[in-house]
């Protein structure tokens, strides 16, 4: 089968045919095999480019792989062949989920229980871009900061992956929508999908157009701070957030951690969530399952939809990481596998 490897630790935008590079596509890498009796053999259909992909091939993830890997995480597919004992799922069911490591390659062995039958009406390449982006977003709003109807959530990042999914669930819950965003572009995106207000982070001062909107509607501040950049955006937005907000860590795309100030942490009574998904596999793996299945039920009621920016075959996986790093999606970067009418927008 064909498999993305990664055989170094190095910038995977960079061009295949550059001796940098520290992927490689292999064209005759073993199929998987089914590992026990309850294992499920996927032929990968999409799977998702994700911040945490692009930094664990740097090696700058708190997770670091042996070497040589191949990457990836959240993927959708069909099954291709099961376990003697697997009872929920048959070959030729349409499936999502996410993996620790493998999903970049035609296919993938996972066990039953960590497989979600994608349900008929939904596109089965954009079940691909949902369990990461999507369920971030969906644990960190609805289960840690249990964002409320007329609550005003302030998403850093909106255009972005996850930003993206954090604007849409936060519009399911009910809430007051402010998006910060960088360019025309995403901010006439985002206006289209009815944010309430949106900062253009490239010529407005943040501080000054929130509490400009905030003051035409009657709001007090911002309840909920969904932050996936970190850095100074972080540092203006805690000066708009009410007593007792929430802010959610989920990660830090502009490179710089920010401090929280412990006081006024203390006496603003804010609650601070650090948001690692991956680990709730671990330790809460109950909380994720129902997480997913909940946002499998809204993608096919149509409550939340997935904008796809790029999508690329397996050999051009530079340009997807590209993509990424160079902040030009709009929405998801996805690999594409088999025929697809799908193209590259770049």
């Amino acid at each position: 089968m064909e498999a993305l490897l990664c055989h170094k630790l190095g910038d995977p935008a960079l061009p295949t045919s550059d001796p940098s590079s520290p992927i490689a596509v292999s064209a005759s890498h073993p199929v998987p095999a089914l590992a026990s009796p309850t294992s499920v053999r996927v032929r990968v259909r999409a799977t998702s480019l994700n911040y945490a992909n692009y930094l664990q091939i740097l090696g700058k993830y708190q997770e670091k792989p042996p070497l040589p890997f191949i990457p990836g995480s959240d993927y959708s597919g069909v099954v291709d062949a099961v376990g003697d004992a697997v009872s929920s799922f048959k070959v030729g069911d349409r499936v999502c989920s996410v993996a620790a490591l493998g999903s970049f390659a035609e296919f993938i062995v996972a066990d039953e229980k960590d497989l979600f039958l994608v349900p008929e009406g939904c596109d089965l390449v954009a079940a691909g871009a949902l369990p990461v982006a999507f369920g971030t977003s969906h644990v960190a709003l609805v289960h840690r900061a249990q964002l409320k109807s007329g609550q005003v959530l302030l998403v850093l990042g909106a255009a972005g992956g996850v930003g993206l999914s954090a604007v849409q669930i936060g519009k399911v819950c009910g809430a007051v929508i402010i998006a910060v965003a960088r360019g025309l572009e995403k901010v006439q995106f985002l206006q289209s999908l009815g944010v309430d207000h949106v900062v253009d982070s490239s010529k407005e001062n943040i501080i000054e157009s929130v509490r400009n909107f905030l003051k035409t509607r009657r709001l007090k501040g911002v309840d909920v701070l969904y932050d996936p950049v970190g850095g100074k955006l972080m540092k203006d937005s805690m000066k708009l957030l009410n007593w007792g907000a929430n802010i959610l860590v989920i990660g830090f795309a502009s490179g710089e951690i920010p401090v929280i100030p412990a006081n006024i942490a203390l006496v603003k009574n804010w609650t601070i969530h650090g948001l690692y998904w991956g680990s709730y596999k671990i330790h809460r793996p109950y909380v994720l399952n129902d997480s997913l299945k909940e946002l499998l039920s809204w993608l096919s009621k149509g409550l939340i939809s997935i904008q796809i920016s790029h999508a690329y075959r397996l050999s051009e996986a530079n340009l997807a990481f590209s993509a990424l790093k160079d902040r030009k999606a709009l929405g998801k970067v996805m690999i594409v596998m088999e025929n697809s009418s799908m193209r590259s927008k770049l």
